[in-house]
């Protein structure tokens, strides 16, 4: 389907002014296409589509409540309509790999990977997979190894939130709360994490395997919740080149001191902190030290954190967009979108935003379809047929 795209005003690199935006087969184009169908987008900007590198939203439609299983099938097509509803065109599914039962166990993940990629031709939104492996799950690495095989290549992140349990930090406080997702008591999660802690001697061997691997089949890297500097540093040997919820400001400009990507979470901007004290994302904009922000668990947060942003006067529209767009593009190596550009993929949003503080998405185009629309947009004219709202799947 070819498309113009008319009266919008349109984000494109550093400029937001009226220009028309034209789609063929599935990219975005510097000229018309004859024939082409006709979206109206007066009063609406016109940005690219939202990259989420890191959400696990997700799980939320598998397991609302603890111990509270739903069909993975629906919690998957649920989850698509909510992507697409709220601007993001690419979404990386963090997919937790723990050594926990339950939620997160290796065998909910081969599950949820073998049903994502039965759906992933039919959703709306380019859902990949962003394996989340916890670094002292040793009995899953053999499945991990195998999973960076698949195409379009996973992101693999290094999560330890084992060791912050076993030693009283932070996450020891979710030692209930872990032990209700994983469908154990208590005493019964303590008695494992203490089996688990007994094979750390094993783990770094095990990272730096599963990293040699990685680089080699050219999966982008990422390691959560590094602590320092020198936590940064040696992940960066080991070829991770973006830090991924850093603990500390050091360990941020560290890595911007390098010129790598910080990702921090849209919802910590939305509510003004982080709900676990960790940085503040605001603070770590003004300073530079953040670059990406990721939905985390909750999908509407990238739309919205960017108009805060721009309300709040902590940056304009095309730096606050950049945070959501085009900077979580490139540190996914993701060159085909990101921004509105000939010849790039056809990834788009039009957003109504006369209301700063509730901005709203109108339609949602992924690669030339449009896959969620809020309302008409149309435009008749003999030379250019109106826009069918019976034509999206929104």
């Amino acid at each position: 389907m070819n498309w113009e795209i008319v009266g919008g005003q349109a984000l494109t690199g550093r400029d937001l002014k009226r220009r028309d935006v034209f789609v063929s087969d599935g990219r975005i184009r510097d000229e018309a296409v004859p024939g082409a169908r006709v979206l109206d987008a007066s009063n609406l900007l016109v940005l690219p589509g939202v990259v989420d590198i890191h959400g696990d939203g997700f799980e939320r439609q598998m397991m609302p409540r603890p111990g509270v299983r739903f069909d993975t099938r629906m919690a998957l097509k649920d989850t698509d309509r909510q992507l697409v509803a709220n601007g993001i065109t690419t979404a990386f599914h963090g997919l937790s790999i723990s050594w926990e039962p339950g939620l997160r166990s290796g065998d909910a993940a081969r599950h949820l990977i073998e049903t994502l990629l039965e759906l992933r031709p039919s959703l709306g939104c380019d859902t990949r997979l962003h394996l989340r492996w916890e670094t002292f799950a040793l009995d899953e690495l053999a499945d991990v190894f195998d999973w960076l095989k698949l195409s379009p290549p996973p992101i693999l992140a290094f999560n330890d939130h084992t060791t912050g349990s076993v030693l009283k930090g932070t996450i020891a406080r979710k030692i209930g709360q872990m032990a209700e997702r994983a469908g154990l008591s208590r005493e019964d999660y303590m008695a494992l994490l203490d089996r688990v802690w007994g094979r750390r001697g094993e783990v770094e061997d095990a990272i730096a395997a599963l990293a040699a691997t990685a680089h080699e089949n050219g999966n982008v890297l990422l390691a959560h919740d590094e602590a320092s500097p020198e936590v940064r540093a040696h992940f960066r040997a080991l070829g991770v080149v973006s830090s991924e919820f850093p603990l500390t400001l050091e360990t941020a400009a560290a890595a911007r001191a390098a010129s790598e990507h910080v990702i921090l979470g849209a919802p910590n901007v939305v509510r003004g902190g982080s709900h676990n004290g960790a940085l503040n994302a605001t603070d770590a904009i003004r300073q530079g030290l953040c670059t990406v922000l990721a939905s985390d668990y909750h999908y509407p947060s990238p739309l919205h954190a960017a108009f805060k942003l721009v309300q709040t006067g902590v940056a304009d529209l095309p730096a606050a967009w950049a945070l959501v767009s085009g900077n979580p593009a490139e540190a996914a190596g993701l060159s085909d979108r990101g921004r509105i550009g000939d010849g790039l993929r056809a990834d788009l949003i039009l957003v109504d935003a006369s209301d700063m503080e509730h901005p709203e998405v109108v339609a949602t185009m992924t690669q030339g379809r449009i896959v969620y629309s809020r309302r008409m947009l149309e435009k008749s004219s003999s030379a250019h047929p109106a826009f069918d709202l019976a034509e999206t799947n929104g």
